[in-house]
């Protein structure tokens, strides 16, 4: 088996498989697509906690208001 990563490429028409080494263009745009979908990931990740502390500090605002743990999660 090589290290080298395979494009298998699949003719609809014919049915003929055809396995060849991806090109180095193609390795580079794999890689940065890699990196765009991790990046995407972290970015969704920081996105979610904000919201998730954001939450969590309007619970703890208007449990100082005095709402009871019942009154607040009716509100949210």
């Amino acid at each position: 088996m090589t290290d080298t990563p395979q494009a298998v490429e699949v003719n609809c028409t014919t049915g003929e498989v055809t396995t060849r080494p991806l090109t180095a263009d193609e390795i580079a745009a794999q890689a940065v697509a890699a990196q765009a979908a991790a990046d995407q990931a972290a970015a969704q990740e920081a996105q979610d906690k904000a919201k998730a502390d954001a939450k969590a500090s309007a619970m703890a605002k208007l449990a100082a208001l005095g709402l009871s743990a019942d009154e607040v999660a009716a509100i949210l």
